[in-house]
């Protein structure tokens, strides 16, 4: 049951706090490659955000035989999991979540990454005191810009809709927070250009969680009370 007294903020977490978008579009491009699907990297790249499901739909089509999806994704699993040891978080990640936390706010990380993943994630942020849950790809029967990750978010935090901010890096993440009606900061680390955010919805851009961290007091988050 949410607290209607309680506020937080969400946030995505590759290539919104943890710096794996683009170890992300190798790790696909060469998982397809070795399928012999030649798929340039910049259309990856722009996909990435999505579930693998929907991801594998936009590049390959959604009339594709499915068989091999599971081998294209357990590829990409072998092949990202090589940069596990050396994920290194964007700059002002930590601290901005400290700087959430010490307003009061629940700090939730709302990731549809798989628990494995997340792990490695965690590891990477070190922030573990300042963070009061955290999802995975378990917690949603579908992918961004499907809601889903971010209902499970709510539900597992005890928030409300209209009690929180949402903080991504991808137009999915944008499209996702707009289906609940929840406002969204797009950040520009992950790739995805300053206009396209906004243009998808963000109710504002920075370049990456230190920005948003310098812009704390007239931001968004700041607003939430």
């Amino acid at each position: 049951m949410a607290d209607d007294k309680r506020r937080g903020v969400l946030f995505d977490v590759d290539g919104t706090l943890v710096d794996t978008t683009y170890l992300h579009t190798v790790s696909w491009w060469e998982a397809l490659r070795q399928a012999d699907h030649r798929v340039p990297m910049a259309r990856i790249h722009r996909s990435i955000g999505m579930g693998s499901d929907k991801l594998l739909d936009h590049l390959l089509g959604a009339e594709r035989d499915r068989d091999a999806d599971g081998r294209l994704r357990d590829a990409h699993d072998a092949l990202y999991a090589e940069y596990w040891e050396r994920l290194a978080p964007l700059p002002g990640a930590r601290e901005l979540l400290g700087a959430c936390a010490e307003r009061g706010l629940r700090v939730v990380l709302a990731t549809s990454a798989a628990e494995h993943e997340v792990t490695a994630l965690r590891a990477a942020l070190d922030a573990d005191d300042v963070i009061d849950s955290v999802t995975s790809s378990a917690d949603a029967q579908e992918s961004k810009p499907a809601p889903d990750i971010l209902v499970a978010a709510l539900d597992q935090s005890g928030l409300a809709a209209e009690r929180v901010v949402f903080v991504g890096d991808s137009v999915w993440d944008v499209a996702a927070a707009g289906k609940l009606d929840i406002p969204c900061i797009g950040l520009t680390c992950g790739g995805t250009g300053r206009a396209e955010l906004a243009g998808a919805g963000a109710v504002a851009v920075y370049d990456d969680p230190a920005e948003l961290l310098n812009a704390l007091p007239d931001s968004a988050i700041a607003a939430l009370g």
